[in-house]
């Protein structure tokens, strides 16, 4: 499926992904830099930290792309890992201004990474992701720079493209990123509370209108667009067969990610520390459920993460 990425939308990319990042998340880069040294392309800054400015009480969300996986580790078995089941996440911790910066971080191939915001990657982990705000705190030079824009502006197309035939016409752009949002997270184990999505929407509801405006003359449907109440609201003749396979196509990325989440909720016991209490934590805190492990399933990373996922499944904390 060929993409032509506005011109518009470019530009808007490459402004926000530029924006300075606070010093903490600018500590956690360069530690990074010199665990991956010449294998690292780029770090990207994405997650709530980023929305809200402060890494306080939470961990920062960080993407490393490499090279490639053989020169990011000397360890085989990781290259498989990272190979088979993008991305491998691990934990980092830096000392900073006297206290401790966390941060969860994965590792993926720029080459990865372009082919997850496109079209060709089915499921919506990546370009669900980075359609969102994201900031380039590195990037190796000017060409790594304008590759990892190019990308994120195409997850922005690549996700308009997945969720307009499933939005109901005409809609708004809060409309369209609020149904395109809840379908990305219940495609994974990241459940979220609807009013929370639209509290969010709401939050950025100028950028959001922004990346819909400019974005739209990449689709290949034309969309017409009136101004309603001081707003803008957008209209698109689609056929009734193309909405049948736009939601018959989520329902499998439900079903699809449900089965990736939890083959990368067993590979975490491999690469991630503390990875349990993360999740445990990071499912509380989006859903409201909260599962206990007893110690004799923590000394057991696989079967605790069976566990969890069966657990949190049967107590709501993904659907």
């Amino acid at each position: 499926m060929s993409m032509t990425i506005p011109d518009a939308l470019s530009k808007l990319i490459r402004q926000e992904a530029c924006r300075p990042v606070p010093l903490p998340v600018q500590a956690l880069a360069d530690r990074l830099r010199a665990v991956y040294g010449d294998a690292a392309a780029a770090i990207l800054f994405y997650g709530s930290c980023l929305r809200s400015g402060d890494d306080r009480g939470g961990m920062v969300d960080l993407y490393v792309l490499v090279d490639s996986y053989r020169a990011a580790y000397p360890s085989r078995f990781l290259q498989l890992l990272n190979r088979l089941l993008p991305p491998n996440v691990f934990y980092l911790e830096v000392p900073h201004d006297g206290r401790r910066v966390r941060a969860k971080y994965a590792v993926l191939s720029l080459a990865d990474f372009e082919r997850g915001t496109s079209p060709r990657w089915y499921h919506s982990y990546i370009w669900g992701r980075f359609a969102q705000p994201v900031a380039i705190v590195f990037a190796r030079d000017r060409h790594t720079s304008e590759r990892v824009s190019r990308a994120l502006a195409r997850a922005v197309v690549t996700f308009i493209r997945r969720v307009r035939p499933c939005t109901p016409s005409p809609f708004t752009a809060g409309e369209l990123w609020f149904k395109g949002l809840s379908l990305s997270y219940r495609a994974e184990l990241r459940a979220e509370r609807p009013e929370k999505l639209k509290g969010l929407v709401a939050r950025y509801a100028p950028h959001y209108e922004a990346l819909t405006r400019a974005a739209l003359p990449a689709g290949d449907l034309p969309v017409a667009v009136t101004e309603q109440g001081g707003g803008m609201r957008y209209e698109a003749r689609i056929p009734r067969r193309t909405r049948f396979f736009c939601r018959q196509s989520w329902r499998l990325r439900f079903f699809q990610g449900k089965v990736l989440s939890v083959l990368r909720l067993l590979k975490s016991a491999f690469t991630f520390v503390g990875g349990m209490d993360y999740i445990l934590w990071k499912i509380e805190r989006h859903s409201g459920v909260r599962v206990e492990l007893p110690p004799r399933l923590r000394r057991r990373p696989l079967a605790a993460a069976c566990v969890l996922a069966w657990r949190l499944y049967r107590q709501g904390g993904f659907r």
